[in-house]
């Protein structure tokens, strides 16, 4: 897995190319990124590196939270990510990633939480079709069957029903990198993103 960097979705607005197309874009403050830990074949079974996010005060954080990253002189942190790589010789703890590591016209992928909408039906969920809305149905946006009969007499695992809707991590792939603002660590891509503004974002080159 490619090293990536954390960020966060401040909204989305449009822009125009010199053609004069108007592309639609997500606006991200991202970075920096600060190595917390470095994990080895030899010492934990595999090699990855954690990465840090987010200055916050100690008080926000456990004394656990707090006693991993004062071992190596790190300010607070309020969000951690861990990434494999092949070969973790090649870091070093408190090594900071920024958002220069990325280029205009490269593609990444992004990762996040997707918004919740609650407890939803069948067709807002599924998209299934309702049911006759005359003649005395009393069968419109009702479940239905969902199993057979005495045979098996149950109901198979992985039945689409009603449930919660969204709210669970998604990945977007290969979005194009727009324009990159050093300055402000402000990251402009091409379409849209995982989750509502504010939310938590891996951005990961795309391989």
């Amino acid at each position: 897995m490619a090293i990536g960097l954390l960020g966060n979705k401040i909204g989305m607005t449009q822009i125009f190319d010199e053609f004069g197309n108007i592309i639609p874009v997500t606006i991200l403050k991202v970075g920096p990124c600060v190595i917390t830990q470095i994990k080895t074949q030899l010492n934990d079974g595999y090699n990855s590196i954690q990465i840090g996010y987010g200055n916050v005060s100690s008080k926000k954080l456990t004394q656990p939270e707090l006693g991993h990253l004062e071992k190596f002189n790190i300010q607070p942190l309020k969000y951690l990510k861990e990434f494999k790589v092949s070969n973790s010789e090649d870091f070093q703890i408190g090594q900071v990633f920024n958002i220069d590591s990325f280029s205009p016209g490269q593609l990444v992928n992004i990762r996040g939480k997707s918004v919740g909408k609650g407890f939803s039906g069948l067709q807002k969920r599924h998209n299934f079709s309702r049911g006759n809305m005359t003649h005395g149905s009393k069968h419109h946006r009702e479940t239905g069957s969902i199993g057979m009969g005495t045979t098996p007499g149950r109901v198979f695992r992985g039945k689409r029903m009603a449930g919660q809707l969204g709210n669970k991590i998604a990945t977007i792939l290969k979005l194009k990198i727009i324009q990159i603002n050093s300055e402000e660590n402000i990251l402009v891509i091409k379409g849209s993103v995982p989750g509502k503004a504010g939310n938590l974002l891996s951005i990961i080159p795309s391989e």
